[in-house]
């Protein structure tokens, strides 16, 4: 058995090799039968036009020799990086601002210490692509800056893509357009979000959102992670991958598709909660097992638990949410 999985993460002791085996030798023949599609989709001409077909795709996940490249399209990163030829480098060579080099070089140890790829040890080490990308954002976008868990979503894009400028612009995608302020000094957008979620858990599985009142336990401690980090840590890297392929097409509202059906699917599970940190408890055990491995009925399910979930809906939480929060402010 490998103790290193395809992405360079060391398993934890107790992976359960056998059914990992299992789940995999089906995956792989869904895996392949994608690849032949997608082939024909790109036909060599690396464009792909948004569409019913496209989504569909997406949805059933894209295979890893073309994920970097249909992330880089579908976000809008490959036009921004087109339109602005040499700017990551110029960023790079530019005036640096000392406070934001020293908090990012702070976390470069702390990123991924389970990953074979990042170690100081490792030729090349991936330290130092992921120190550029972020200290390219950092003055990319003065008003972020750097905020600890950008460093795990760049780690995972330039796993990914294995190359530094598109990894900076896939990185400006998530946290320019597609994630409303999540890493801003206030993280305005994340609390927001964390309290939507508490909402829209309300609406479809009420009797979790009851439970959580009840014992007064925050969404933010149990949550904030999903969020920040778009369940890198928490999820399964294959799954996570597969949530990340819908995230970049269709956008925030995923994060809640996800959360929501990891709260549905464990409902009974979380009922038998009895105090505070037991619900705590509960919630980091739904996020492992066969589950959250099987990640291609994984992504079927979390287009129809949840139920309809529209941008419509979202939008209107955000708003009525915010308000509270700057109000509570």
């Amino acid at each position: 058995f490998c103790r290193v999985d395809p992405y360079g993460f060391e398993r934890p002791e107790d992976f359960d090799y056998a059914s990992y085996e299992a789940f995999f030798s089906r995956y792989l023949v869904v895996l392949t039968r994608r690849a032949i599609k997608w082939s024909k989709l790109l036909k060599g001409n690396n464009s792909i036009q948004k569409s019913l077909k496209v989504k569909r795709y997406i949805r059933k996940g894209i295979p890893n020799e073309h994920r970097a490249l249909v992330w880089m399209i579908v976000s809008g990163a490959q036009t921004n990086m087109e339109q602005n030829p040499g700017y990551y480098h110029r960023l790079l060579e530019g005036e640096k601002n000392a406070k934001l080099l020293e908090a990012i070089r702070t976390d470069m140890n702390r990123t991924f210490p389970d990953n074979v790829k990042f170690r100081k040890t490792a030729n090349p080490c991936l330290q130092h692509a992921l120190y550029n990308v972020l200290v390219a954002y950092g003055h990319h976008n003065k008003a972020v800056g750097y905020c600890q868990g950008m460093n795990f979503i760049a780690g995972y894009l330039i796993l990914i893509t294995k190359n530094e400028e598109e990894s900076f612009w896939l990185l400006d995608a998530l946290i320019g357009r597609i994630l409303p302020d999540y890493y801003s000094p206030a993280m305005l957008g994340l609390k927001t979000d964390q309290e939507v979620l508490g909402e829209l858990v309300k609406m479809k599985v009420p009797a979790v959102a009851e439970l959580m009142e009840r014992h007064g336990v925050m969404w933010t401690l149990v949550v904030s992670r999903w969020f920040i980090c778009l369940f890198i840590d928490i999820l399964p890297v294959e799954t996570v991958l597969r949530i990340w392929d819908c995230l970049f097409y269709e956008g925030s509202k995923i994060i809640f598709r996800v959360a929501l059906t990891l709260i549905k699917q464990n409902q009974a599970f979380i009922l038998e909660a009895t105090n505070f940190p037991d619900i705590c408890d509960k919630f980091k055990q739904i996020t492992k097992g066969t589950f959250v491995t099987e990640c291609h009925s994984f992504m079927q399910k979390i287009f129809t638990d949840p139920g309809s979930l529209s941008m419509a809906t979202i939008n209107k939480l955000r708003e009525s949410c915010r308000e509270k929060l700057l109000s509570q402010g």
